[in-house]
């Protein structure tokens, strides 16, 4: 039986301008697809309605194809797709996956049982699991419509990731997660499984900052009856001290790169050789990489920014 035809998916969120850390993870997932003569979509993930800007999405679009990462089919918009997510909740909730919690961000920060993730951030101490017999209960005790949450019924979930290997994921450290918000909207977790679903999406290649979002999503998908896409996760870029690339590192915007006069063949020809995928430094574009790309050759560790585009 010849192997299902690939299809993928570039999913940029236009709360502002891509950096390095993104146009990577674009290339890799470009590349991935392309050099098995897979389908390559383009979704914008627009639902987080306050950390959307005006004017971002025409951006990334116009980006992206300065870069030389073309698409295949229309552009999917996240926040014309609401329907599809309501009803895949309403699903979630008849089969009993999903509970209403009245607890506040705050609430939950300052919850003395609440134990802490391994990256310092807050798990749930499933305060409202069982706690309400009803959504509208749950909402008059928190005096605002409530949101939901993911129960997750298993203590482990595991998958094979098409980069980092065999993946175990302990529940307990994950904890219920919120699945759509009290305004109401999808929240990430939803609308992607939601999405990648509807389109056939058949593999995902993002950074492994997200590699507990994998995990996340499988219950979901497992939940929903729908097929899981492989994962593959890549190593992210990094600053000189070894961490995430953020403000201190100095501005790696594409705007800024343009901005000096940069060309998007140093880009490319840069990241490719710092991820492994060439022998030397030259200019090329994404189509020149096409020949010989293997994802294997692909360096295990983050990629590191040194300020500028050099050996």
């Amino acid at each position: 039986m010849a192997p299902k035809q690939p299809i993928g998916r570039l999913a940029p969120s236009p709360t502002g301008v891509i950096h390095l850390g993104n146009i990577r993870s674009f290339l890799l997932a470009w590349l991935d697809v392309r050099s098995r003569n897979g389908t390559l979509l383009l979704r914008v993930e627009d639902l987080d309605s306050p950390r959307v800007k005006k004017g971002s999405a025409a951006q990334l679009i116009e980006d992206l194809q300065w870069l030389g990462l073309d698409y295949d089919s229309e552009i999917v918009f996240q926040s014309q797709r609401t329907v599809l997510y309501q009803h895949a909740l309403e699903q979630l909730i008849e089969q009993g996956n999903v509970y209403p919690c009245a607890c506040s961000r705050r609430e939950i920060e300052l919850a003395a049982s609440a134990p802490h993730a391994d990256d310092g951030s807050t798990v749930y101490p499933l305060t409202c699991y069982q706690r309400f017999s009803s959504y509208e209960a749950a909402s008059e005790q928190a005096q605002r419509p409530a949101c939901w949450r993911f129960h997750f019924d298993q203590p482990n979930v595991d998958f094979e990731d098409g980069v980092c290997g065999s993946i175990n994921f302990e529940t307990a450290r994950l904890s219920d997660f919120v699945i759509s918000k009290n305004n109401g909207e999808a929240a990430y977790q939803l609308a992607v499984v939601v999405d990648d679903a509807a389109q056939g999406v058949t593999e995902v290649l993002r950074g492994d900052d997200l590699l507990d979002s994998a995990a996340r999503q499988i219950v979901i998908y497992r939940a929903l009856g729908l097929d899981v896409p492989e994962f593959k996760h890549v190593p992210l870029v990094a600053g000189e001290d070894g961490k995430r690339l953020a403000k201190r590192h100095g501005d790696t915007s594409l705007q800024y790169f343009r901005q000096q006069q940069v060309s998007s063949q140093q880009i490319i020809g840069w990241l490719a050789y710092a991820s492994g995928l060439t022998d030397d430094l030259h200019e090329c574009t994404p189509q020149q990489l096409l020949d010989g790309f293997d994802l294997k050759k692909l360096h295990r560790q983050p990629l590191i920014w040194r300020g500028e585009f050099s050996a």
